[in-house]
């Protein structure tokens, strides 16, 4: 993480006196369970929480320095603060049962800052969709002007994209609330799991079913896959604004602000930064899956070569996707629609936007298909090149003036007909869960 590209809540959710909070509230968790349990003295927990301790992560660090090891270090520190009763804190319990408990309760936390930002997206995308919902754009197959479309109906599928985003992200967070106090290699040789379903519980989490040493990571794999794909979605987005805003294209751009500069040398520049800044972002975010994927296979009941990987990873991709959410949500809110532009580009295309209905409308009339498609490529390619219009070359066309009639013709060049059928896909977008 860096300042530049962290929310204050990711920076504080990431840091190292929330981590060690997050552990001192599984071991008092787990004190408490063992205390119903009859493994350690009645009051232990509460004479414990009731110290508020005063937890110094510079000082854990010093410790660690000696200790070579996290835990312990935390443990030595908890003890020179707690006293005689900090001896019944982790007991029967290894350091995966405290970090892997405490690592999903962190990024159950970054899901729930992470799905509000998303909401706003959706709501600011949908807002745009109704508003847009009757203009008419050219849609573009391989950057090349295609067939007619409705904006809307384009940032409709946005929409509905990043609708599946967030419920990925709802299972993301289910999957990974879980933990383990189960010990070392997870056989709960000195516990139990009711005593760790009690002690999850209180914690908002739920055992994990067969752990080893450490919960299974196949579940985090998941988890950064969900944040990589609404990542992947945002990119996408990204990438049409930034085609939008092209100086030849011209249909829509980015706020552009009093007082805002688009370049040192030129002052005339307005340029799609904050979508080029969203495409390069979402390649931070995507870049956590493989690492995450290659967690999955540790060594027989753990190793820790996941353990380095996640400490960077976890509040890299969070951080990174909260801040995309938020910027994505404020370039929709204010995205600049030209609907004269739109219109402009639609008319360039000369009407041959519409040559697939003409083409149809032959093989309805009798026409095969493949002496179909040669006839209106043929006043395609000429109006293409400058020898007409288009629709004026398929009406004075004997072999289509033989089969279709001059209204047919016309019906196939009415953008509100090939367009019938788009309030219905944009209200199934809306609708969608």
């Amino acid at each position: 993480m860096i300042p530049r590209y962290t929310p204050a809540e990711f920076l504080e959710l990431w840091s190292p006196l929330t981590r060690f909070r997050a552990w001192l509230a599984v071991e008092l968790a787990a004190c408490k369970a063992m205390e119903e349990a009859g493994v350690v003295p009645e009051g232990t927990a509460g004479r414990l929480r009731a110290l508020n301790l005063p937890l110094d992560p510079e000082r854990i660090d010093a410790i660690e320095r000696t200790t070579k090891h996290d835990v312990i270090a935390f443990l030595t520190h908890v003890e020179e603060l707690a006293g005689p009763d900090a001896r019944w804190l982790h007991f029967g319990m290894t350091s995966s049962d405290v970090l892997d408990s405490s690592f999903a309760m962190l990024l159950v936390t970054a899901c729930d800052l992470l799905a509000p930002r998303l909401d706003r997206l959706l709501l600011a995308l949908a807002k745009r969709t109704c508003e847009h919902r009757h203009t008419t754009i050219i849609g573009r197959s391989h950057g090349i002007q295609a067939e007619p479309l409705r904006f809307g109906m384009v940032l409709a599928g946005h929409l509905a994209e990043l609708k599946r985003g967030r419920q990925r992200l709802r299972v993301a967070r289910e999957e990974i609330a879980v933990g383990k106090l189960a010990g070392a290699v997870g056989s709960y040789a000195h516990l139990s799991p009711d005593l760790e379903e009690k002690a999850l519980k209180t914690l908002g989490l739920r055992p994990e079913t067969v752990s080893t040493q450490v919960v299974a990571r196949d579940r985090h794999a998941a988890f950064f896959s969900a944040l990589a794909l609404i990542a992947a979605s945002i990119e996408r987005l990204a990438t049409n604004i930034r085609h939008w805003q092209r100086s030849e294209v011209g249909e829509a751009e980015e706020a552009f602000t009093r007082g805002q500069k688009g370049s040192s040398a030129m002052p005339h520049k307005r340029n799609p930064i904050l979508s080029e800044n969203l495409c390069g972002l979402a390649r931070v975010v995507r870049a956590a899956v493989v690492p995450a994927l290659e967690n999955v296979a540790l060594w027989h009941e753990r190793d820790i070569s996941h353990s380095s990987v996640e400490r960077m990873i976890a509040p890299d991709a969070t951080a990174t996707l909260g801040l995309m959410l938020e910027r994505a949500a404020g370039l929709i809110e204010g995205l600049v629609v030209y609907p004269d532009a739109m219109a402009r580009n639609l008319e360039r295309s000369g009407g041959r936007c519409y040559s697939e209905g003409v083409l149809l409308e032959l093989v309805r009339a009798g026409m095969a298909r493949q002496d179909a498609y040669v006839v209106v490529q043929r006043s395609a390619m000429l109006s293409f090149e400058g020898q007409g219009d288009f629709q004026e070359l398929l009406a004075a066309d004997p072999e289509v003036l033989r089969v279709l009639s001059a209204g047919t013709l016309a019906t196939c060049f009415d953008p509100e007909h090939v367009l019938r059928w788009s309030d219905s896909v944009i209200d199934r977008a809306l609708g969608a869960a």
